[in-house]
């Protein structure tokens, strides 16, 4: 009976492939000329095609043979794929309001979670448009920023004072960043430290927990291979995915309901400020909690991995070390310990982050959009409505069409770069250079950027001012490779091991 009734299932969905496929054909003769993209196969698609443990750099050699734009078939669905700046350029500023929803994964729709979180919600919608509205207002506004520099400089100091203790040691750099940049993250936002700095168990397992998550979003789902089966949820995914939105959610909600429940104030945090907005009925306690978790995952992962990349390459890079050194020297003199403001004066550094951001982008595959009209054209092609758009940003930084020697590490690039052959411009982090996006741009671009923008480079300025950090003893700068490993976010396949040593003033 069992093999019966999936021989029937089995035999239901041949159909319909069979019907969509046809019906696809049909209406695409309707619309313009389609992206190239290698030739797919039958049900599969291109999913062979997308064999190998980095995903951007796959669809960057496709694209070397397809184009910049690049239309792939995954199962029943259709991604085109923007490969350059031209493309990128023409997506974001014609065609922004018609790409502005998100493709979202069935993992993702768990326990209702995309209904609530500005990750997935379309930017047409008006919770959309209150979640970041209230994000820009507060915590990442000028004004926020500023009164939460105070916290920002203690929590730095305190992952100075983790690698001040185990001077003339090897420490894992990125476990001991990731644990301050959450703290720094977390006090920010709910006045609490939610791990000690380097301990190997962060925030009770949240770390773990949430790349567990954003892996099982990643990874090939029938159900957003072939969308008609989602209510049978055949892999399982989304009931795994509960699982673990219960445990953060609890976590987070935990800080949520103690604080509702003691009515103490902190001094006017952000939590502070989203509860004022549960006490007027404009948002729930569940969007509050939800707001909590998109701002720690997405935050303190981006801060730290950011700030390790500029750490990897700066051991690689002996020279660019130097010179950084001989600005801070300059620039900061004999003071004790670097102030926030003052990273915003170290010009040639601020080089150095936004080179590391653009060799080694936190998000080298942007969060896939979907377009959501007919009419988008990129690049002389046109887009089904439907289809899922995806910015490789790791090719777009480093398309050869727009950067001279794109694979290397040059900081100078970003002292001035001759961006039309005629004057010379600073290329800036806010979206609008679009050969440079590791934010994003239009109206999807990333809300932390502002944080982002003061944080990592006060972070890096602060261990180089206070250590002259060495590769472990046998590992030269010549033999020292940073190879990348994506899975949610672009880490160094192999952690990053170094030495701090005092600098002794």
């Amino acid at each position: 009976m069992e093999k019966q009734v999936w021989f029937l299932w089995a035999t239901v969905a041949f159909a319909l492939v069979v019907y969509y496929q046809l019906m696809t054909r049909r209406h695409r003769g309707k619309q313009g000329r389609s992206p190239p993209g290698p030739r797919p196969l039958p049900l599969v698609g291109n999913m062979l095609d997308l064999r190998g443990n980095n995903l951007h750099h796959t669809l960057a050699r496709l694209a070397g043979t397809h184009g910049p734009v690049m239309m792939l078939k995954l199962g029943l669905t259709t991604a085109v794929v923007v490969s350059s700046r031209d493309a990128a350029k023409e997506a974001y500023t014609k065609h922004d309001r018609h790409l502005d929803a998100r493709a979202v994964p069935d993992a993702a729709t768990a326990v209702g979670y995309a209904k609530r979180s500005m990750v997935w919600l379309p930017s047409s919608d008006p919770l959309w448009k209150t979640l970041r509205g209230t994000l820009a207002s507060g915590i990442f506004s000028p004004r926020g920023l500023a009164a939460a520099r105070g916290v920002h400089e203690r929590k730095v100091r305190d992952i100075v004072a983790y690698f001040r203790c185990r001077a003339g040691q090897e420490v894992d750099v990125g476990q001991a960043l990731y644990g301050g940049a959450l703290n720094l993250v977390s006090s920010a936002l709910v006045s609490v430290d939610l791990v000690d700095v380097g301990a190997d168990e962060s925030a009770h397992g949240l770390k773990g927990i949430v790349e567990d998550l954003v892996a099982a979003i990643s990874k090939p789902n029938v159900s957003d291979l072939f969308p008609f089966l989602r209510p049978l949820d055949l892999q399982g995914w989304r009931r795994w995915a509960k699982g673990h939105y219960d445990k953060i959610f609890g976590i987070l909600g935990s800080i949520v309901d103690t604080r509702l429940a003691t009515g103490k104030q902190q001094g006017g945090d952000f939590l502070d400020s989203l509860l004022e907005l549960v006490s007027a009925g404009k948002i729930s306690r569940d969007i509050v909690v939800t707001m909590l978790f998109d701002v720690f995952t997405a935050g303190s992962e981006a801060v730290a991995v950011t700030v390790e990349w500029a750490i990897a390459e700066l051991l690689r890079n002996p020279r660019i070390m130097a010179k950084v050194r001989a600005e801070m020297a300059q620039v900061l003199g004999c003071k004790d310990a670097v102030e926030e403001l003052d990273a915003a004066n170290l010009p040639y550094l601020q080089a150095v982050v936004k080179e590391a951001m653009r060799l080694h982008p936190v998000a080298p595959i942007m969060l896939p959009h979907q377009a959501v009209a007919e009419g988008v054209e990129l690049g002389g092609y046109a887009v089904p409505k439907g289809s899922t758009v995806i910015f490789n940003t790791w090719a777009i930084m480093r398309d050869p069409q727009v950067w001279e020697r794109p694979d290397e590490f040059v900081p100078e690039r970003f002292m001035f770069m001759d961006m039309a052959a005629a004057e010379k411009v600073v290329v800036e982090f806010h979206g609008k250079d679009f050969q440079f996006i590791p934010f994003g741009s239009g109206r999807r671009i990333c809300p932390g950027l502002p944080m982002a923008e003061r944080v990592v480079p006060f972070i890096l300025a602060s261990l180089l001012h206070t250590f002259e950090w060495r590769l472990p003893h046998g590992v030269s700068a010549d033999g020292f490779e940073v190879t990348e490993k994506f899975s949610y976010v672009n880490t160094l396949a192999i952690p990053l091991k170094a030495v701090p040593v005092v600098i002794v003033v």
